[in-house]
């Protein structure tokens, strides 16, 4: 039988723990065009670093985010890069996302113009795979990024769920 919850407090939210920055490169966006789910494109990772205080690192040119858009801007993202530490230890981050505003500011993302990030809701969840033991942790957390996008550089701010 199902209890009355209703006279509950409710629960206390987990906490976010601040992990790392990433800063990447990236260059101009190849367009596949318009394909059955949407507007195609693929953005290449250049290189970048990951800086804070659970991993410093640096992001591997050749990654890539490939790119659904809708018409009114709305992206799917799916981004899959490699990282590697000051030792030589690769992690393999699939990062998936959505980001989405006004017509008129996606407008001007898309089209390489800067905007004021706080207008872009940029999120991501992503996934850490490595076969380094001390590093097990990436792939045994869940994280959030809090993302931002430049003409030439893709900021996250990633989170641990506590």
């Amino acid at each position: 039988m199902a209890q009355d919850s209703g006279s509950r407090a409710a629960p206390e939210p987990p906490a976010l723990a601040f992990a790392f920055e990433l800063r990447a490169q990236v260059g101009a966006p190849v367009e596949i065009g318009q394909v059955p789910h949407g507007r195609r494109r693929i953005v290449p990772i250049l290189g970048g670093t990951v800086r804070g205080p659970m991993l410093e690192a640096t992001v591997v040119p050749g990654g890539a985010d490939w790119q659904l858009i809708q018409p009114d801007g709305f992206s799917e993202l799916d981004t899959r890069y490699t990282l590697t530490t000051a030792r030589g230890e690769l992690v393999y981050v699939q990062n998936a996302g959505i980001r989405h505003a006004a017509p008129d500011v996606m407008q001007k993302l898309l089209a390489g113009q800067s905007v004021d990030p706080k207008l872009v809701y940029f999120r991501t969840v992503p996934k850490f795979e490595t076969a380094v033991p001390e590093l097990q942790w990436l792939a045994r957390s869940v994280f959030v990024g809090i993302g931002e996008r430049f003409p030439n550089e893709v900021v996250v701010r990633f989170y641990r769920l506590e």
